[in-house]
């Protein structure tokens, strides 16, 4: 969602009227954040749609699924009735996707996907037959060739996001203008806060410790890094007073506050409520950037999967707190906080990452802690920043939305 919201906020400036197109916030299970709608641009153009509600028992609970004809009803009559340039569809929900290939073929609309997230992946489990994770994998192979056939657009968070697409389709590489944009930072995301004036309330600041922040999903394949961090840590006794690690959104479902991820692991380790805390459940966008102020600094984690690249980045060097981060090597985001000045890097790849984690992080949360004494917000290199702002990479956006518009009228 934040996503496609950042591009709308910036799209006028390049020289696109963005209309958005999504489902009604009462048919959402989740609890919904009205301090985001303060966020939006007071002219932008909102169209609401239906869904159809969850029944019980839960069987179609993907609100794109719930929502599919109704978004499609819509978006034709918009398409045909108004001057509508091209049909942008962020994923997931990734059901979302098929709406473009239909809307191309009835009314010729050129259409682009996003790829937020990979939609065939293989998630642990995923060789377990008959699994969710198995089915999911199966129902992404047989839609998603269904759904990009005519896309005149492909972009991604990442290159390596879209980049198996086109080899599953290699007709895309010729048809289809493709790039990545990362997430962008928006500082005004940050002055919000003190007009709202929200306050942090899941720890409260203690002089004689490092509190770090962790805020967000944990991706499957950082558990393993993540463990020998902690591994590292009780064997290092005299660390253990001196910093706190704080994992906020971390739980199994976004609304169980007893759906512990971190939990576990912490304790394997004798780290649980000294070192270590979790709150797993979701917090309000804007109460995550509040408990990033609170901290004395912002921990990122990445992926053993080098096309992995944190938002996290963007948002932790906006919060003005030092940045402490283990990353892939090929990270963007790696050069992004290393010439940004806003914080220090552990990189790892794929074959070496546990032991490098095992032998280098004690001496480099050293290194952090000499760092995040000397750090100032005002050594944050602005300059190296301002190419990953939203506004940047909306730009970036537009470029590629003219390109795929020519190459079509070329044709």
């Amino acid at each position: 969602m934040h996503r496609p919201r950042l591009f709308a906020q910036h799209l006028p400036f390049f020289g696109w009227e963005p209309v958005i197109l999504t489902v009604n916030e009462e048919y959402y299970e989740e609890p919904l954040d009205y301090n985001l709608v303060k966020l939006l641009p007071s002219s932008l153009r909102i169209e609401k749609v239906k869904a159809f509600q969850v029944i019980r028992p839960r069987i179609i609970g993907d609100i794109g699924l719930r929502a599919f004809f109704q978004l499609y009803k819509r978006a034709k009559q918009m398409i045909q009735s108004e001057r509508i340039d091209f049909l942008y569809i962020p994923i997931p929900s990734f059901y979302c996707a098929l709406l473009g290939r239909r809307l191309h073929h009835s009314t010729g609309i050129q259409y682009g996907i996003d790829y937020i997230d990979p939609w065939v992946h293989y998630f642990p489990g995923s060789d377990r037959l008959f699994s969710r994770h198995w089915f999911s994998t199966k129902v992404a192979q047989l839609l998603e060739p269904i759904a990009v056939k005519k896309a005149s657009l492909i972009t991604g968070v990442a290159a390596g996001y879209y980049e198996p697409v086109l080899d599953r389709n290699p007709k895309l590489k010729h048809q289809a203008v493709c790039g990545a944009m990362p997430y962008g930072g928006e500082r005004a995301d940050h002055d919000q806060l003190t007009q709202l004036d929200i306050q942090p309330y899941l720890f409260s600041k203690k002089t004689n410790k490092i509190q770090l922040v962790y805020a967000g999903a944990m991706l499957p394949k950082a558990y393993s890094l993540l463990e020998a961090i902690f591994k590292s840590m009780q064997a290092q006794p005299e660390l253990v007073g001196q910093v706190e690690f704080h994992f906020i959104g971390t739980g199994k479902a976004t609304n169980d506050p007893q759906g512990f991820n971190i939990k576990p692991l912490a304790e394997n380790y004798g780290l649980y409520q000294s070192v270590v805390f979790e709150y797993p459940k979701r917090i309000p966008y804007l109460d995550v950037l509040v408990h990033l102020k609170q901290a004395d600094g912002v921990f990122i984690l990445g992926s053993t999967e080098p096309h992995y690249t944190p938002s996290k980045a963007y948002q932790g060097i906006l919060s003005g707190k030092p940045i402490l981060a283990v990353l892939h090597k090929k990270s963007t985001a790696v050069n992004v906080l290393q010439q940004s000045n806003a914080g220090i890097v552990l990189t790892i790849d794929e074959e070496s990452n546990a032991v490098v984690i095992a032998d280098k992080f004690p001496s480099f949360l050293q290194r952090f802690f000499v760092f995040a004494r000397q750090f100032s917000p005002q050594q944050i290199n602005q300059t190296v920043f301002d190419d990953w702002s939203a506004k940047s990479i909306t730009g970036q956006l537009t470029e590629l939305l003219n390109s795929a518009i020519l190459k079509n009228e070329t044709k």
